[in-house]
């Protein structure tokens, strides 16, 4: 039974990591997430006369510096100065020269978008008249090429190690303390903490050139890579180096001073190994939270904590199974993953489970914003991914915790039954041994050799390597036959694959180990997505770009007009009816000009006290964005900047007071962009 279906696992596994293997080719360089949403001059547009300079609008705010947005002249010459600045929080602009002549101009920019990832981009206008240019806008693109390739590599790399490390020290402490003086357990937790560092090191080299010109020689670059120990980018990895140190006094404790105390003992360290490990944990996941996704857009306060327990709940489930499949797989034959460490890791893996739900759901609907967004954009496509896998995951573990029960209540017998066989076995073992070594065997050298092999007869499989190999040592040196030696070797391995075959032939540790096989392959392509997600540009921000009529590499739309809105009004009180009529010119995304004009029924102009505009765009949560005109005479009152980030339906509210206590809102609605 074994031998058919071991197969069947493993080609399952293998499947899976195909998958793995197919989203990481497919991820690409990290997306844009900051979309422009404006331009002024908006591309494609032909204006009558040259602007004195130009403005973009991004969805966040965004960091550049002198090269981050430039203006091109039809044969490639910069037109700007260079000095780009900040007009509206996500609003910036770079002055042109005065005198531009007619033709076609190019707008480049590259900035890095407030959670860390790269944006760039390319668009035309003309002055004038369209005319050729010998600039190309096509390729242009940040965060690719062989450095981009590297980067995202240094970022799959760095959250498996973080799963690794978080994940293993706390199947360790939670659920297994005797593990930690298991090599393998311990290989697999120290591999964590490599991994990890060696990313975080990569990512940090890599950082400058990887926001900027994308070339190999700028890794190496001093003069880059402080700029970007100022940036939040930098700090976050800088702290995570930090504690990363801190992360390896604690291995060197739950694997030193921990493991060699008693199990009594080991009661009182565990308390506080879990406060620092907690500690240091919370800590390294803080460094994602606050300089990605979590530390941009709405709710940040929320969101970054809310980020810091999704991570921990991941790296503790995917970790801590990994750990436990290393542990099956792996452990030696005198030290197996007892049934009650089983069963401790399967509450820990429900209760991460839970904190998943919770906290995912929050990231979902922050990121995407409407139920369209998961069918209509990427990041949705990959979360119903990401979904899907984790309830295959969970009816997986549901496999796996009815092994677990049965393995628990098949212990007590078990246990007995082995220890039988160990004295039985431990007893016929030293009469042979003891005979054998005493006739190999003379002096000293004779009894040593045989009081060693009576007392280590009948371990397990790595123990009577030990023997055969001692024995083999003290035949040589005595001048004993090399037969002894290798007739010890051949019992050594006889032993071992009997004692393999017995624990194979436990139909309840088999079972288990292969459903957590089988989590285990499913859990490598779930951290794959979850990567992948980290990469992508959040629906909400893609469905902003769309609304706007542009993309993030600047696809827009020409301008519109003015538009005009008649809205009567009545506050109720004496002279209190009238018109107010609102101008907004030219009506599109970016700066405007507002014009408010107050009229009586019979349209003659008059002064009230008080008059308040607010603009709201329902459809994505966005205002009220509050106006507050000047007066400019009799009935008039004007504006001018109105900044509208994004295009779409718009809500123009005006409150107009015409005494001390009366005082209507009054709202149309009206397209911009």
């Amino acid at each position: 039974m074994t031998q058919t279906i071991a197969p069947r696992v493993r080609t399952l596994v293998l499947l899976l990591l195909a998958a793995a293997c197919a989203l990481l080719a497919g991820a690409g360089p990290a997306s844009a997430h900051a979309a422009l949403t404006g331009s002024d001059p908006r591309e494609g547009a032909v204006v009558d006369k040259a602007p004195a300079q130009v403005s973009l609008t991004f969805s966040e705010s965004v960091s550049m510096d002198d090269d981050s947005l430039r203006v091109l002249d039809p044969k490639g010459k910069r037109v700007d100065d260079g000095k780009p600045s900040g007009t509206g929080g996500t609003t910036y602009s770079v002055k042109l020269h005065a005198g531009l002549p007619d033709g076609t101009y190019t707008v480049t920019y590259q900035v890095v978008s407030a959670d860390s990832h790269p944006v760039s981009g390319a668009y035309t206008f003309s002055v004038g008249a369209p005319s050729e240019t010998s600039v190309t806008v096509s390729g242009q693109g940040a965060g690719g090429g062989f450095v981009g390739g590297l980067y995202g590599v240094g970022r799959y790399v760095s959250y498996a190690g973080f799963a690794v490390l978080v994940g293993g020290a706390a199947f360790v402490l939670a659920c297994w303390p005797r593990g930690s003086g298991v090599r393998v357990v311990q290989r697999f937790v120290v591999s964590g903490w490599l991994s990890l560092t060696a990313a975080t090191l990569l990512l940090l080299l890599l950082r400058g050139s990887y926001t900027g010109s994308g070339k190999v020689a700028d890794v190496f670059d001093l003069g880059l890579l402080g700029e970007v120990l100022q940036t939040k980018a930098g700090a976050a990895l800088v702290s995570r180096l930090l504690l990363l140190a801190a992360a390896a006094l604690f291995i060197a404790v739950l694997f030193g001073a921990y493991d060699k105390r008693k199990d009594e003992e080991k009661r009182d360290l565990t308390f506080g190994l879990a406060v620092g490990g907690s500690v240091v944990a919370v800590g390294l996941a803080a460094t994602w939270a606050m300089s990605e996704h979590a530390s941009v857009g709405l709710q940040a306060g929320l969101a970054m904590p809310v980020d810091v327990v999704h991570l921990i709940a991941v790296a503790t489930w995917l970790g801590g199974l990994t750990a436990l499949l290393v542990a099956l797989y792996r452990g030696p034959a005198d030290t197996p993953v007892p049934g009650l460490a089983v069963s401790r890791f399967s509450r820990v893996a429900f209760s991460s489970v839970i904190a998943l739900v919770v906290t995912g759901t929050y990231q979902s609907w922050r990121q995407l914003g409407s139920w369209t967004a998961f069918t209509d954009t990427r990041y949705g496509q990959l979360l119903l991914v990401k979904i899907g896998l984790v309830a295959v995951l969970v009816g997986v573990a549901y496999f796996s915790r009815r092994w677990t029960a049965q393995l628990a209540a098949a212990t007590p017998a078990a246990g007995a039954s082995a220890a039988r066989r160990a004295e039985k076995g431990a007893g016929k073992a030293s009469t042979k041994a003891g005979t054998k070594a005493a006739s190999k065997t003379s002096g000293n050298a004779s009894t040593k050799a045989a009081s060693k092999a009576s007392a280590n007869a009948g371990t397990e499989a790595s123990g009577n390597a030990k023997v055969a190999e001692k024995a083999s040592g003290t035949a040589k040196g005595t001048g004993g036959s090399p037969r002894a030696a290798q007739l010890a070797r051949q019992r050594a391995a006889v032993d071992a694959a009997r004692q393999k075959r017995q624990r194979d032939a436990d139909p309840n540790r088999f079972g288990l180990r292969r459903s957590v096989l089988a989590e285990a392959g499913i859990a490598v392509v779930l951290l794959v997505v979850t990567t992948v997600l980290t990469q992508t540009e959040p629906g909400r921000t893609e469905e902003e770009a769309k609304a706007a009529g542009t993309s993030s590499v600047g696809n827009s739309a020409p301008a519109t007009g003015a538009v005009t809105l008649d809205m009567p009004f009545d506050t109720g009180s004496q002279n209190g009816k009238g018109v107010v009529r609102v101008e907004l010119d030219p009506a599109r995304v970016g700066a405007n000009d507002l014009h408010l004009y107050v009229e009586r029924p019979d349209g003659t102009a008059f002064d009230i006290p008080e008059v308040k505009v607010a603009l709201t765009q329902k459809a994505k949560n966005i205002g009220p964005l509050p106006v507050a005109p000047d007066h400019i005479t009799t009935g008039h009152w004007s504006a001018s900047g109105v900044q509208i980030p994004m295009a779409g339906d718009w809500e123009v509210a005006v409150t107009v007071r015409t005494s001390d206590i009366d005082q209507v809102t009054i709202s149309k609605n009206t397209q911009i962009g």
